[in-house]
């Protein structure tokens, strides 16, 4: 049986599994270059949450400062054979699990208009109206930590 579990990517190889998650299930496919899909937020100090199934990369997401007491959660990633199994939702759990010892209090999210009902779920209010973006609508969304 596959041992799952959450890690806070510190280290470049742990990174990688970001990216890698990231690539397969994003990039690849809904056809993001990787010039957009990996922006100037990414670099070795950005912090992303991983997660594993036998230290196999599964799910990501990335934390961003916005202000003193915002932080953004984003890039939220699940492999496709690994989706409705509650991993989506750990992998946000975990970042606000983080963002609190960080002290933020406040998270954020751009959802994209179809995932709304999974922040909502989670706590999270919608706070905007739908964007276009670069490549999906967006509305945004928040919760206080």
């Amino acid at each position: 049986m596959s041992e799952i579990k959450i890690i806070r990517a510190t280290e470049t190889y742990q990174q990688a599994g970001a990216y890698y998650v990231r690539i397969q299930a994003m990039a690849k496919k809904h056809h993001i270059t990787l010039r957009r899909e990996f922006d100037e937020h990414d670099t070795p100090e950005t912090k992303y949450i991983v997660v594993l199934d036998d230290e196999f990369p599964v799910a990501t997401a990335r934390m961003l400062p916005l202000d003193d007491e915002s932080v953004e959660i984003g890039r939220v990633v699940v492999l496709p054979e690994y989706r409705h199994r509650g991993i989506g939702s750990m992998v946000v759990g975990e970042c606000e699990k983080w963002a609190v010892e960080l002290n933020y209090k406040k998270a954020v999210v751009e959802s994209r208009d179809n995932k709304t009902a999974f922040y909502e779920r989670l706590g999270y209010k919608i706070c905007g109206k739908a964007v276009d973006g670069d490549t999906f609508r967006c509305i945004r969304m928040e919760k206080n930590l």
